[in-house]
């Protein structure tokens, strides 16, 4: 045994003291869909809803078993590492300082403190994140006080690795393929590394949000790369820049392997799982799920492992998933309409309307001209191929319009 799965089962050992392992359940109806045997680990079931506990629960005791007298930690996060790291600093009886961006929304503030209690001081500040990491890692330079790294650092991703230890525990045999999320790379090294030295048979793919594709890049550029631009929406998984840590584990991962999800069809999954098999999951928790289409051929007859990494969802984020889920499936479409100005034009264009179609949003925008009016209409339906039929009619009617619906200037000042 190698000295990293040694210190892995090691480390499983001790979170037993301070959490129990995490699910690991067969889904009949994933199993079903993709005429295979589905199984999710679900890391949505932890003590604070995500795996972010197990790389904090090992980097703090390492910390601790070097030097005990360390009592102050540190670290920048306004998510899911964040509440791990609380939730340790009150199991260790250690004092640390969150430090997270003034624009963290308030229910993920009360959420972290309630798992810190009293072990724990939070502090707003910076408008972006990397003026928040920045923030507390000067101040652990004025205090000495050791920061834990949310995913790049050795000890994070040993942790982890904690997660394959109980996968290939709770199996009778190794699985066929394990699909794991990328953020910052912490969880997917530590698996990947774990697993290709005890079950080398075993295959991974690997998924991450379009919007903050950091392997992909890194993988393409042989480095770690910073992306110029980050979608936030899939906020546990939406990083700039892979570790450097992390990207040495994962260097020698096929580019094909690493599937994107697009953050609209996220929501659709989301709303799937929730629906369907009752199951909440935010949106990096959403990822694995979500390209399980893309792999359908591949997992055919196969015993495949899904890491739900993630079900820290804040429910008033609900319309906007369901907004977004609609607009991906094709059910839901914003136009500009050129409204002539005349009596009766109004319920002409209604009448274009078919049975299933609604009308989520009309607003006159403004009076483009003395015998036209500009309007925002949103509409909805039952089925996205309504629209077609919709369009033509406009056209014959003398309608004009254009769709918005993936525009994304006049999307952001206008939906």
């Amino acid at each position: 045994m190698t000295d990293f799965e040694t210190a892995a089962r090691r480390a499983t050992a001790q979170m037993r003291q301070v959490f129990d392992a995490t699910p690991l359940q067969r889904n009949d109806y994933l199993s079903d869909k993709f005429d295979a045997n589905i199984w999710l680990k679900r890391e949505d079931l932890s003590p604070v809803r995500s795996y972010k506990i197990r790389g904090a629960f090992n980097a703090m005791r390492k910390q601790r078993a070097l030097n005990p007298d360390q009592r102050n930690f540190v670290c920048a996060s306004a998510g899911n590492h964040a509440q791990g790291f609380a939730y340790m600093c009150k199991s260790f009886e250690v004092r640390g300082e969150i430090f997270m961006p003034i624009t963290t929304p308030q229910q993920k503030i009360d959420k972290t403190r309630a798992f810190g209690g009293e072990n724990v001081k939070i502090r707003l500040t910076g408008d972006y994140f990397d003026q928040t990491l920045a923030a507390a890692q000067a101040h652990c330079a004025e205090t000495g006080a050791h920061f834990l790294a949310p995913f790049d650092d050795v000890d994070v991703i040993e942790g982890q690795a904690s997660v394959a230890v109980e996968i290939l525990d709770g199996l009778e045999h190794a699985p066929d393929l394990v699909v794991l999320p990328v953020g910052g790379g912490g969880l997917s090294a530590g698996v990947t590394k774990f697993m290709s030295l005890t079950a080398p048979s075993t295959a991974f793919r690997y998924a991450e949000p379009a919007g903050g594709a950091s392997l992909a890049a890194a993988l393409a550029s042989g480095a770690p790369t910073t992306l110029p631009h980050v979608d936030n929406f899939v906020d546990g998984a939406a990083v700039a820049r892979i570790g450097n840590h992390t990207f040495a584990e994962l260097s020698g991962v096929k580019p094909d392997h690493v599937l994107s999800a697009p953050e609209d069809r996220i929501c659709t999954t989301i709303i799937e799982l929730l629906n369907v098999e009752g199951i909440v999951l935010e949106p990096a928790g959403a990822l694995v799920l979500d390209v399980m289409d893309e792999l359908r051929p591949l997992v055919k007859g196969k015993t495949v492992v899904c890491v739900t990494s993630g079900g820290n969802f804040d429910f008033e984020r609900l319309p906007e998933v369901k907004e977004r889920a609609m607009r991906y499936a094709g059910r839901k479409k914003y136009l500009i309409l050129r409204m002539p100005q005349r009596p009766g034009a109004l319920r002409e264009f209604l009448d274009l309307l078919g049975p299933n179609d609604d009308i989520a949003r009309f607003e006159y925008l403004k009076k483009s001209a003395r015998n036209f009016g500009t309007v925002l209409i949103g509409i909805e339906t039952e089925d996205a191929a309504t629209f077609d039929d919709l369009f033509e009619k406009m056209e014959i009617a003398g309608f004009e319009h254009r769709d918005i619906t993936n525009d994304p200037v006049l999307s952001e000042f206008l939906i």
